[in-house]
């Protein structure tokens, strides 16, 4: 039965910790890591005579993310910061934050912000004497690499107040990270693996502006914008008393365009700002108010009705474009967008919300760049080569069709961000299967309307229809098809980033399954007690070391410790990627008895079961997951996650522990080493 006491002896402090290190020191070398990638110092800067900023920087080694301080619901473990109230100072607003990187995580699906080599944060204070005087604070927070995720750490700040008459003060830099120092020495022959940096925000910024893109060519097929094509090139064939001044006119014309639509993008950031935008992913009511934004936008694209500016508007606009010069076509550009926008409205607010919504601030201005050029280009193409335009399909019913298509993609894209919404609620309103139902009703019905079965106000009536819209019609069936067999609980790795996780659904475990389970796949025994069914493999695990300890003895099977975290990304991927296979799935069912200890796990320790640190002397572990994580470093000399130990019922390994280990047969001849040691 584990206990700490049994590591250490009771002896004199200062040679429990002498023997503590030393121990740590020996298995550090022998296969074992224990990594510390983030150094924190703080200092204060002088605001005016009352305020003060409190800064806390962080250096973050390569390779590694620190996650933000607004990360989504079921999101990994936030950067949290506390500060010890006294009658000297108060706090002012909250703690802030740099902008950060936001990608769409693709494990924890949801957007999720974090920082790479440095971070820095700032809280203002209003101070309260006229004495100098300290604060005193803590920071709590979990980092990344692509191979590890540590466990949540604990850090004590402290800020030196001076109260002096100077203009600007700052304090030296404080080093914060004595304890975490002492174990990092120790440890500090350990390798640490080299990985792939995460996904960068100009990446980021790369995929926003390829969907903004496409995004304006599919408004350019639209029946408010491709009948412009030839108008615009006949106002310049005419005009132009030249093919050079034709040409000249035209990119002006095309330059105009792109310079309307970034402004939009402009006045969005302005507007928001980067903390409002930031804010976006995980705010409720913005996901709703986005919601009913794009439901609007879907339903009118369908043909209920049309969204159109004053036509007061268009007649100002038009009048100016008649000036002529530079004026007078920037002023046509500005007619173009008026006149399309019940076309191109829907798309634009559709994409603004999408990259604001990102929480990256030049976001919508990127992405008014990328679809005011797919925009531009044709229009500037063909004015400058009129010749062009017999090469150009004739206007007809399929603009409307391409028009339609947008209305329930924008229908299917609304769900999302309610989904967002019931996520962060925790309403359970919109769950897994709710979700896929009404996507595949969507996509259901677009292939019926594809393959007109269903027709809308303003189809032009067809006796047949043509290839591309069949061949449009057999793909959106066929995607509807697929989504199906995830009512039943399968992982619909397409579109992982869309629904719900599977946790998030009214049967975890797939529609019409009974948790009745058992050990085995040939054994019907009842689930032990202390024990669970892992969704959606149906695993046995132990949360518990001593109670899955026990068990392992009454049935003489070797112990996987699976050392995890609820917010653990590559712990995730190991889970769908890799204990899912033919090869590995029947082992962890049959041949082990799984502990998953979780080292994030915030709940407290049962009353009476708080224990001293041994990493940390003078500190009480408090939370269950503490308890995990300081097991852990010192039985095994490593502190990140996943990490994979096979041990014997007299606790001792049967072969050199493991951590991330995304190829298969690797890690199935590491499972059938052990257990052929064990045997």
């Amino acid at each position: 039965m584990f206990n700490f006491d049994v590591l250490i002896e009771e002896s004199p402090f200062n040679m429990k910790k002498l023997v503590l290190f030393l121990s740590l020191f020996i298995v550090s070398i022998g296969f074992s890591q224990i990594h510390d990638p983030v150094k924190w110092d703080t200092s204060v800067e002088k605001i005016s005579e009352t305020e003060y900023d409190l800064i806390i920087n962080a250096s973050i080694e390569k390779n590694w993310h620190l996650y933000s301080q607004n990360v989504p619901e079921d999101g990994p473990i936030p950067t949290s910061f506390s500060f010890e109230t006294t009658k000297d100072f108060e706090i002012i607003g909250k703690t802030s934050e740099e902008e950060g990187h936001t990608v769409n995580d693709p494990v924890f699906e949801m957007k999720i912000k974090y920082f790479e080599n440095k971070a820095t944060f700032k809280q203002r204070i209003k101070t309260l004497s006229k004495i100098a005087f300290s604060i005193k604070g803590t920071v709590e927070f979990m980092v990344c690499d692509d191979a590890n995720c540590l466990p949540p750490t604990d850090i004590d700040l402290t800020f030196a107040i001076p109260v002096s008459n100077g203009i600007n003060f700052s304090a030296n830099p404080v080093d914060v990270n004595e304890s975490a120092d002492q174990v990092a020495e120790i440890t500090e022959t350990a390798k640490v693996v080299e990985a792939k940096s995460p996904k960068s925000k100009d990446k980021s910024l790369l995929k926003i502006f390829l969907i903004a893109f496409f995004s304006g060519f599919a408004a350019l097929l639209t029946p408010c914008v491709f009948p412009m094509i030839p108008m615009t090139v006949s106002f310049f064939t005419k005009q132009s008393k030249s093919r050079a001044a034709g040409i000249r006119n035209a990119i002006i014309y095309g330059a105009s365009i792109v310079i309307i639509y970034v402004v939009l993008g402009l006045l969005v950031s302005a507007i928001f700002g980067a903390d409002a935008l930031n804010a976006l992913s995980t705010n409720v009511w913005f996901n709703i108010i986005f919601f009913l934004l794009l439901v609007i936008f879907a339903i009118s694209f369908l043909g209920a009705f049309e969204i159109v500016l004053p036509s007061s508007w268009g007649t100002k606009v038009d009048a100016q474009a008649d000036r002529g010069g530079i004026i007078g076509i920037f002023f046509m550009a500005l007619a173009l967008a008026i006149v399309s926008f019940s076309c191109t409205g829907p798309i634009v607010g559709t994409l603004l919300v999408e990259a604001a919504a990102g929480g990256n601030q030049i976001g919508p201005i990127i992405g008014m760049l990328g679809f005011s050029l797919a925009l531009a280009i044709p229009f500037a193409l063909f004015a400058a080569f009129p010749g062009w335009l017999h090469s150009l399909p004739k206007s007809g019913g399929w603009l409307n069709t391409v028009k339609v298509v947008l209305g329930f993609l924008e229908l299917a894209l609304a769900f999302k961000f309610l989904s967002n919404a019931d996520l962060v609620l925790q309403l359970h309103w919109l769950e897994r299967e709710v979700f896929l139902a009404i996507w595949i009703a969507i996509f259901g019905v677009l292939a019926l309307y594809l393959f007109g079965k269903i027709q809308l106000p303003h189809d032009s009536p067809s006796s047949h229809i043509s290839v591309g819209r069949l061949s449009l019609g057999l793909l959106s069936l066929t995607f509807t098809i697929y989504m199906i067999p995830g009512l039943w609980g399968a992982p619909l790795n397409l579109i992982s980033a869309f629904p719900p996780a599977q946790h998030y659904s009214e049967s975890p475990y797939g529609v019409g399954f009974v948790k009745t389970g058992s050990f085995s796949e040939n054994s019907h025994s009842e689930i032990p007690e202390g024990a669970h069914l892992m969704p959606p493999h149906n695993i046995v695990a132990f949360n518990d070391y001593d109670k899955g300890l026990a068990y392992a003895k009454q049935v003489n099977k070797p112990i996987m410790l699976d050392f995890t975290g609820h917010a653990c990304v590559n712990c995730r991927k190991m889970e769908q990627n890799v204990w899912v296979k033919d090869e590995i799935l029947p082992i962890l069912k049959n041949d082990v008895v799984l502990i998953s200890l979780y080292v994030d796990d915030k709940r407290p320790l049962p009353a009476g079961e708080e224990i001293e640190s041994k990493l940390r002397p003078g500190k009480k572990l408090k939370y269950i997951g503490q308890k995990w994580s300081e097991f852990q470093t010192i039985k095994y000399g490593a502190n990140a996650q996943p990490f994979y130990v096979l041990i014997n019922t007299n606790e001792e390994k049967l072969n050199e522990p493991v951590a991330y280990t995304p190829d298969v047969t690797e890690y199935h001849n590491w499972l059938k080493t052990g257990i052929s040691n064990f045997k």
